[in-house]
């Protein structure tokens, strides 16, 4: 079992900056990848950006330049610098984990944190 708690959501003005964490609690020594989902009001999830446990990194084209992930293994904390933000960044913001577990990957999804961008 993995627990994921987000923090670091809020409202920015266009251009702003905002940097999420994202802590695991639990199994986090069977933590593989990591990344950040948004969702916004009517649109399905996304991927925003994810990490490998050796660092190696992918990010959706929209916010390539832009934001940054990072991960701290020995705290099994993630986080997502997001820099030059827009009004279309605005939605929910979901930390995800996958967890090895005998024979398979399991998805664990934190509460999520809101992220609003004002024009």
């Amino acid at each position: 079992q993995v627990q994921l708690v987000e923090s670091g959501g809020g409202l920015v003005q266009a251009g702003g900056s905002l940097r999420l964490s994202c802590a695991a609690s639990g199994d986090t020594i069977c933590i593989s990848a990591m990344g950040w989902y948004r969702q916004a009001p009517g649109k399905e999830r996304e991927l925003v950006a994810a990490i490998t446990s050796g660092g190696s990194t992918h990010y959706a084209d929209s916010v390539k330049g832009r934001f940054t992930i990072s991960r701290d293994n020995a705290k099994g904390t993630v986080y997502l610098q997001m820099n030059s933000l827009k009004p279309e960044d605005t939605a929910v913001y979901y930390c995800a984990a996958d967890v090895a577990v005998p024979g398979t990957t399991r998805g664990y999804w934190g509460q999520g944190t809101q992220v609003t961008v004002s024009s």
